[in-house]
């Protein structure tokens, strides 16, 4: 609803966030859960890191910024989120320990595309230093692998679906929503000029 658009100040719309906030955010850490705990909240060890970017990028849509639970979920963010390259040994404690696919050695892209996405929505006169920051890694973490290349392999493609553009995307990503992101931060690198041109390709006549 709130990529499509959706008004913040519908009663539906809030009741909906207000549930998300008491089912999904996990009390603890502030990061946003695949399942709802036993004692309320969200459940610690389901916390993902694309479910927490997409949580916290439509509740900023839908005019919650400012709420403490937002700004907590925020936090998460700027604690939790990594920019791992083929390192050699993934990083240890909570919430690395739980799951291969999203940290391991080499950060899930998905999570990083929606991390910056949400930093990202927040106002430029609302950004913190180390949200101004944890925006800047990202960023050149998806310029390093021109954003949807493998950065070790620049000849191959990371995800080939990510060339496949579509609506909604969710935990995905692709392409065109990486560019979007980049150029709403004023972005104008060589290293996203492939994926550009990739866009460009697929236009129609009407330049659809």
């Amino acid at each position: 609803m709130a990529e499509l658009g959706a008004s913040g100040k519908d009663e539906r719309i809030k009741k909906a966030c207000e549930f998300i906030l008491e089912n999904s955010q996990d009390r603890e850490s502030g990061g946003f859960s695949y399942r709802k705990a036993g004692t309320g909240g969200g459940w610690h060890d389901g916390v993902l890191p694309c479910l927490t970017g997409n949580m916290v990028w439509s509740l900023i849509r839908f005019g919650y910024l400012d709420d403490p639970r937002v700004q907590k979920g925020i936090k998460w963010i700027v604690k939790y989120q990594r920019f791992d390259d083929g390192i050699k040994e993934a990083a240890k404690g909570w919430p690395y320990d739980r799951l291969e696919k999203c940290w391991g050695k080499h950060t899930c892209h998905m999570g990083v595309v929606k991390a910056l996405k949400a930093l990202v929505e927040i106002s430029v006169n609302k950004r913190s230093k180390d949200v101004k920051d944890m925006i800047e890694k990202g960023v050149e973490c998806m310029l390093k692998h021109h954003i949807h290349k493998r950065s070790h392999d620049l000849g191959h493609v990371s995800k080939p679906e990510w060339l496949r553009f579509g609506f909604p995307l969710m935990w995905n990503t692709d392409a065109l929503e990486i560019l979007l992101i980049l150029t709403k931060l004023g972005y104008k690198d060589e290293r996203m000029q492939e994926a550009i041109d990739l866009v460009i390709s697929k236009q129609d006549d009407q330049g659809r």
